[in-house]
């Protein structure tokens, strides 16, 4: 029974790995005369993955609590899992996009890997984020620094949007390096800051000891009836906003 809540954490890890073949598995499409074209709709496939993670990340720590199985042992095991699956997997999808931002050069080529190397700053600011995370000692009403989970859901979202996006503008805003270059660097930030971010539990059912988290609840359902997968970005900025304005002090 011990074992049980490591398994759902290797299964993560499993997910993270299988994100990650379909990300780099597809690789970018041409039409018939060797121009650019556009990313394979199958990478929604790593998005998919990513979810799934994020799905048994969640129920570890459950089924961890439920069979009073929580050890030092899991708690580093699901760490070395979410560098993958949230770390790794997520820059290796930005990676995919950046490169197709740089297709419409002439050159495109000819592109150093300089130019798609910050794509790895979500893994880095993840691995420092999980690591001080660790040697901490966690709060029950906040994460100091965004979850990493969190980036990862919100980088998983893009393909997303950019198959399901009905406007051009959305799509070329996608496929903008600069605007790819400052959502890697604001989530990276806001990984590595040391910015409450509320923790998503409810003291109780009463209205007052809950409200950010009734708020955060209403405005997600909402936003997913309203605006379908682009709701996960409006989500992310409404999480933000709300640790900010319910922020708690902490150690």
């Amino acid at each position: 029974m011990k074992q049980i809540p490591n398994l759902f954490t290797l299964l993560n890890l499993l997910f993270g790995c299988l994100a990650i073949v379909f990300i780099l598995e597809n690789g970018i499409s041409f039409d018939t005369d060797g121009l650019f074209f556009s990313m394979p709709q199958e990478i929604w496939m790593g998005s998919l993955f990513i979810a799934l993670a994020a799905l048994v990340d969640f129920l570890d720590g459950f089924v961890a609590r439920l069979f009073k199985a929580e050890s030092a042992m899991g708690a580093q095991l699901d760490s070395l899992a979410d560098i993958v699956s949230f770390g790794v997997a997520p820059s290796l999808m930005l990676y995919q996009f950046l490169r197709l931002s740089f297709m419409s050069s002439p050159d495109a080529f000819h592109t150093s890997m300089i130019w798609f190397a910050p794509a790895f700053l979500i893994a880095l600011a993840g691995a420092w984020r999980l690591a001080r995370f660790n040697v901490s000692n966690p709060s029950a009403t906040h994460f100091v620094g965004m979850p990493i989970p969190t980036a990862g859901l919100v980088i998983a979202s893009l393909p997303l949007i950019y198959w399901t996006a009905s406007s051009r503008q959305m799509v070329e805003l996608l496929l903008n390096k600069w605007f790819l270059y400052a959502l890697i660097l604001i989530i990276s930030a806001l990984m590595v800051s040391r910015i409450p971010f509320m923790a998503l539990k409810f003291k109780d059912f009463s209205l007052k000891n809950n409200l950010p988290q009734f708020i955060f609840i209403l405005i997600a359902i909402l936003s997913v009836l309203l605006f379908a997968w682009l709701a996960v970005p409006i989500i992310f900025v409404a999480y933000i906003i709300l640790s900010l304005l319910f922020k708690t002090t902490h150690t």
